[in-house]
């Protein structure tokens, strides 16, 4: 059983201490407030809680933190809201957005309004610096990177908290970077957010291990597969690569079945969930906001920068005082699973440069029957289409599970696109065709050892049959708008390159500057 420990602070507590500077900003929000808190306070009053029975609130500010010292968090459905004013008045939507950016109010508009002839007349309006769209760990990242380069950033998450889609249904791996074609961005990308990730999750105390992989071959006719993704790794970088014979790596894992075996050292496990939580710790200590339940319904483009029309994301059809429009100077797009729908909301954006999104399921089951992990490595069979394949992988609590496997979705709307439309139900009945695939590597597998565990769904640029797609970044150069950035397509490696991404589109910024 995990153990969680989390602080709640008390309402009077947290009034008390945020009243300091909530007289900088009268009747408003106390973002700002909280935002200039030392480091020392921060720390302090990392966790605040809402206990009040109004409506949620658009601001969600400092979601609740597990402590860094007990197993995997899952910051699922947290219970959290904004702090208003003195008064604790949020009856209208754009009220509850009136202090975003330390040097302005509500701004009425400036310069050329796309939005205000259509949806935006007589919204609210508010000017911020940074707006990152997806709060997951690539956004979370991003948001960190550019608060430390001196950027304010507000970031919108459609959800009600951090990282519930793509980057906490995985696997938690620390990838080696040996799968993907030399030169490519996953490559690059995966080999430099792997040494980055594992310096700050020692830096930072976030749980992980580098426990090593092998990359299994059952049959003679994958050898050649085994050998070019050896080659692979070594023109990456990858130079710790080992080719095992069968008797080796039997030796090395008594459990495991196979005809031929690449070893990856450098390979490890992460806790995503704390990885996220201190990326989103240090990303508020820059002075970054998090909006949670704000999704993105339309965006133009002005004289000024971007334009977004945002509404509470528990309203398909939003009213006026659900909604309001923020003016950025930049907007990054990384809204993951979303991210094509977002771009297709952004007015003037060119319908050719939104590259097509295909959607592939992965389903694992967790092992049970057995008193401790059959495995000491990750156990992976060659790759197969869509995905790496059926693989054996643990998480630091011991716990041993299988997949994901594949299943293609059909194409989705935008209406399908919400938050919570997508089905993350396992079927139990996909649980028969783990037991063969498993038992071509692990024959120990008995009848009844795997039970049905989570499901994840990959945003990927390729379907069915398809080589492999590379990670997608666009600024002005390819669609022609200043201050847009867009990622597409950020699967798997990305939660290893998280870091290495966050670099990169920092970088892509500057240059387009």
């Amino acid at each position: 059983m995990r153990a969680y420990a989390i602080r709640f602070v008390s309402r009077e507590e947290e009034r008390s201490h945020l009243n300091i500077r909530a007289v900088d900003v009268c009747q408003s929000l106390v973002v700002m407030a909280y935002r200039r808190l030392s480091r020392e306070s921060f720390r302090r009053f990392s966790s605040l809680s809402s206990r009040s029975a109004s409506p949620p609130c658009f601001l969600h500010l400092n979601p609740l933190r597990a402590a860094r010292s007990f197993g995997v968090y899952r910051p699922f459905r947290r219970d959290t809201s904004v702090i208003c004013g003195p008064a604790g008045s949020c009856s209208a939507f754009h009220r509850k957005l009136h202090t975003i950016s330390a040097a302005t109010s509500c701004h009425e508009g400036s310069g050329s309004n796309v939005l205000a002839t259509t949806a935006g007349v007589g919204l609210p309006r508010e000017k911020v610096d940074c707006v990152v769209i997806g709060a997951g760990v690539v956004g979370l990242a991003i948001a960190r990177e550019l608060g430390q380069r001196g950027r304010e950033v507000l970031v919108l998450e459609a959800a009600d908290a951090i990282g519930t889609g793509t980057s906490s249904r995985n696997s938690e791996v620390i990838h080696a970077g040996i799968y993907y074609p030399a030169g490519s961005l996953k490559a690059k990308l995966c080999v430099a957010g792997k040494h980055e990730l594992y310096r700050y999750c020692k830096e930072r105390d976030i749980p992980h291990k580098n426990v090593g992989k092998l990359i299994v071959a059952t049959k003679e006719d994958q050898f050649p597969v085994l050998d070019k993704i050896f080659s692979l790794g070594n023109a990456n970088g990858v130079k710790d690569l080992q080719m095992l014979s069968a008797e080796k790596a039997m030796e090395v894992e008594p459990s495991l079945q196979c005809m031929k075996a690449l070893l990856s050292p450098s390979t490890g496990i992460v806790d995503s969930h704390a990885f996220m939580l201190a990326l989103q710790t240090d990303a508020e200590a820059t002075g970054m906001t998090l909006a949670l339940n704000s999704k993105v319904t339309r965006g133009g483009v002005t004289a000024d920068g971007i334009e977004l029309v945002v509404a509470e994301s528990s309203s398909e059809s939003p009213s006026e005082n659900e909604q309001m429009i923020l003016s950025a100077k930049l907007v990054v797009n990384a809204a993951g699973l979303h991210a094509q729908s977002v771009a297709r909301r952004i007015d003037g954006l060119p319908a050719d440069t939104i590259p097509k999104g295909y959607y592939a399921r992965g389903c694992y089951f967790y092992l049970s029957g057995f008193s401790k992990p059959p495995f000491n490595h990750l156990i992976y069979p060659v790759p197969e289409d869509g995905g790496i394949g059926v693989h054996v992988t643990m998480d630091l609590g011991g716990q041993t599970r299988f997949g994901p496997d594949v299943e293609w979705l059909p194409e989705l709307d935008d209406k399908e696109l919400y938050p919570g439309r997508f089905d993350y139900y396992v079927n139990p009945r996909r649980g028969d065709k783990f037991y063969s695939e498993v038992r071509k590597y692990f024959p120990a597998l008995s009848d009844g050892a795997l039970q049905p565990g989570y499901s994840g769904i990959r945003p990927k640029l390729s379907g069915k049959g398809q080589p492999p797609a590379d990670f997608v970044f666009q600024g002005r150069k390819v669609h022609g708008i200043p201050g847009l950035i867009q990622l597409y397509g950020i699967e798997s490696p990305g939660l290893t390159a998280s870091l290495g991404i966050a670099q990169f589109v920092g970088n892509l910024i500057v240059t387009e500057q």
